[in-house]
C-alpha cells in the first residue's frame, strides 16, 4: 500500500502530535508499506489558507498515485479547499490529535476555528482518532465514521523500569517532578511551577522541551520563577535527544503537566514507562489514560493549588510515590505498544483502499 502523509515542516525536529506521526512512518515502512511524506512550510494561521491556491502541491500529490493520504489535521487551514480540487481516487484520512478548537481562545476565534474545521472535516472520506476524547470532539462537528481510534503510545524508549528501579529510586529525598514538551502557554508550567513554590518539601522541576517554541511564554515563565524565588529549584533543558530525554525520565519520580488541553497526552505514557506517575489535566483525554489516585493524579487546568495538593503528599509520603509508581508500571505495560498502533492505523487505511 502506498501511503502519503501530509505534515507542517519536520518530523524529526518536533514534539507531541509529531512524535506520533513519526512513529506511524516508521512503523508502517517496517509492516511493508511505503509511505511518502509530503512537507508544507508552517505558517501563522490566516496565512496557512494561501497555500490552498498551489498547484505545484496538488499536482505532487496526483502524481504519487498514492492508495491513501492521510493528513495531519493541524494542516487543515492548508488543505482546506485543496482537498476539494485534488481529482483523484485515492480517500483522504485526517489524523486528529486534538481539535484547535478545543483548546481555550477568546470565544470569537473559536467560533471562527470551528467553522473552518467543520468544513475541512466534513471534506474527507475518514478519520484516525488518538483517543476516544478527540472522536467526540470530532463528532460535534462532523459524521466520525468511518474512522479508528489508534491511541499513541509510550515506547519509544524501549521497555519499561523494572519495580525494584523504581522503588529504590523514591527513597531520594528530592522530589524530582519533569515536565516534558514544548514550553507553550497550553502546557500549563506557570501553573506547575505556582503550585510546586506552595509545596512544603524539598523539590526540582525539569522543564524537558523546546524552549524557543514561544519566546514570549518562556521569557514570561522565566520571570514568574524568578519572582516567585524558585529559580534555584527549576532547570531548562532545551530540546534533547531521545537517550538524553530517557535519561532525565529515569532520574524523575513524578511527570507533571497540567496542561490546559490535551487530546490525550503522549508524554503522561512516556513517563510512565519509567514508573512516573502523572499529574495531568481533566481537559481533554487523559482520564483514559490516568486515573485519578491510581496511576496518577487529575488536577483542574489554572488551579496552582490543585497541583499543591497533587505533589505535597509525594514529598512527605514515599509509600504513596511507590503505589502511584508501581501502579504506572502496569498502566504502561498494559497500553498498545507502537507496532500495534500501526497495525490498527493499516488495517483501517487498507479498508478504505
Amino acid at each position: 500500500m502506498r501511503v502519503g502523509l501530509v505534515v507542517y515542516g519536520d518530523l524529526d525536529t518536533r514534539s507531541g502530535g509529531y512524535v506520533y506521526d513519526r512513529q506511524l512512518v516508521d512503523h508502517l515502512r517496517e509492516l511493508g508499506d511505503e509511505v511518502e511524506l509530503f512537507s508544507l512550510p508552517e505558517r501563522r494561521y490566516g496565512r496557512a489558507f494561501a497555500q490552498n491556491v498551489d498547484r505545484s502541491f496538488r499536482r505532487r500529490l496526483r502524481a504519487a498515485d498514492l492508495d491513501v493520504l492521510l493528513e495531519d489535521e493541524l494542516c487543515h487551514p492548508s488543505l482546506l479547499w485543496t482537498n476539494r480540487r485534488l481529482d483523484f481516487d485515492a480517500p483522504v484520512v485526517a489524523l486528529v490529535h486534538h481539535l484547535r478548537s478545543a483548546e481555550r481562545h477568546a470565544p470569537w476565534k473559536n467560533g471562527f476555528y470551528r467553522r473552518v474545521e467543520r468544513q475541512y472535516l466534513r471534506g474527507v472520506d475518514g478519520y484516525v482518532y488518538n483517543s476516544e476524547t478527540t472522536r467526540s470532539t470530532v463528532a460535534a462537528l462532523a459524521e466520525p465514521s468511518p474512522g479508528v481510534v489508534a491511541y499513541p503510545a509510550g515506547d519509544r524508549f524501549g521497555g519499561a523500569l523494572s519495580p525494584e528501579t523504581v522503588r529504590e529510586r523514591a527513597r531520594t529525598p528530592t522530589l524530582r517532578v519533569v515536565t516534558l514538551g514544548n514550553v507553550t502557554p497550553r502546557k500549563g508550567i506557570h501553573t506547575l511551577v505556582e503550585g510546586l513554590e506552595r509545596t512544603r518539601g524539598d523539590w526540582t522541576l525539569t522543564v524537558v522541551g523546546d524552549d524557543a517554541a514561544d519566546s514570549a511564554y518562556t521569557a514570561f515563565l522565566r520571570q514568574r520563577i524568578k519572582r516567585l524565588g524558585v529559580a534555584g529549584s527549576v532547570s531548562f533543558t532545551g530540546r534533547l535527544a531521545d537517550d538524553d530525554v530517557a535519561d532525565v525520565l529515569a532520574r524523575s519520580h513524578v511527570l507533571a503537566m497540567p496542561s490546559t488541553y490535551e487530546g490525550f497526552g503522549i508524554a503522561y505514557l512516556e513517563g510512565m514507562a519509567f514508573g512516573l506517575p502523572a499529574v495531568a489535566t481533566t481537559a481533554g483525554g487523559a482520564a483514559e489514560l490516568v486515573t485519578d489516585r491510581v496511576n496518577g493524579l487529575l488536577v483542574e487546568p489554572d488551579d496552582p493549588s490543585a497541583v499543591t495538593d497533587a505533589l505535597a503528599p509525594l514529598c512527605r509520603n514515599r509509600e504513596r510515590l511507590v503505589r502511584l509508581s508501581l501502579a504506572a508500571l502496569d498502566r504502561y505495560r498494559s497500553h498498545p505498544t507502537w507496532r500495534e498502533t500501526a497495525e490498527t492505523v493499516q488495517g483501517f487505511l487498507r479498508s478504505l483502499a
